[in-house]
């Protein structure tokens, strides 16, 4: 393990961060670990960590603009853009579907989408999808965990600081709920929201 993964899960669990129990993921799936970012991203300074260290993966690389699916990535993504240097821009569900609705499009420029969390990558694959329809350019999907286990709806591998995977569960095969408990659904999205 790295030394920012070694710092980023120390943040995670001082954090109460990464959780441990029987949780609903947006999946559908179960599992017995969830990581809620906003809880370690709640702290300024490990929030401008992260970032700065996302920032730092894509040193060489041209970014006009960062965008981020809200509201997971809101923070995460302000603070790669700051340490970018770039403006941010974030992506709200309207009608179902992510649409950058409070601001101009910049067409013609280059952008990476920021995530705290890629499970499913269902969020910010929308929003790649959106700005490219309106002309810009994708050059990444970046976050702080990708949990995915390469089992993700992404054009391709996110960049990450820290890879992680945990045992998912369809309902019918959970072992925790075939224990007697009951999940619980933490975090912003509807269970099946793609």
């Amino acid at each position: 393990m790295s030394e920012v993964q070694q710092r980023l899960e120390k943040m995670m669990v001082d954090s109460g961060a990464y959780l441990k129990g029987h949780f609903l993921l947006t999946s559908g799936k179960h599992s017995g670990h969830y990581m809620q970012c906003a809880m370690m991203l709640r702290f300024p300074d490990n929030a401008a960590y992260a970032g700065a260290q996302i920032a730092s993966a894509l040193s060489g690389r041209q970014v006009d603009f960062v965008v981020s699916p809200a509201v997971g990535g809101l923070i995460i993504g302000h603070e790669v853009a700051r340490a970018l240097g770039v403006p941010f821009l974030f992506c709200e569900r309207e009608e179902g579907n992510m649409k950058l609705r409070r601001f101009p499009v910049p067409e013609g420029k280059k952008f990476v989408v920021v995530e705290d969390v890629i499970t499913t990558g269902g969020s910010a694959e929308e929003v790649r999808e959106h700005l490219e329809a309106a002309g810009c350019l994708w050059e990444d999907t970046c976050c702080i965990v990708d949990r995915s286990g390469g089992n993700h709806r992404l054009k391709r591998d996110p960049l990450s600081l820290w890879k992680v995977s945990f045992p998912v569960y369809s309902p019918d095969d959970c072992p925790l709920c075939a224990d007697g408990s009951k999940p619980y659904k933490p975090g912003s999205r509807k269970v099946d929201e793609a």
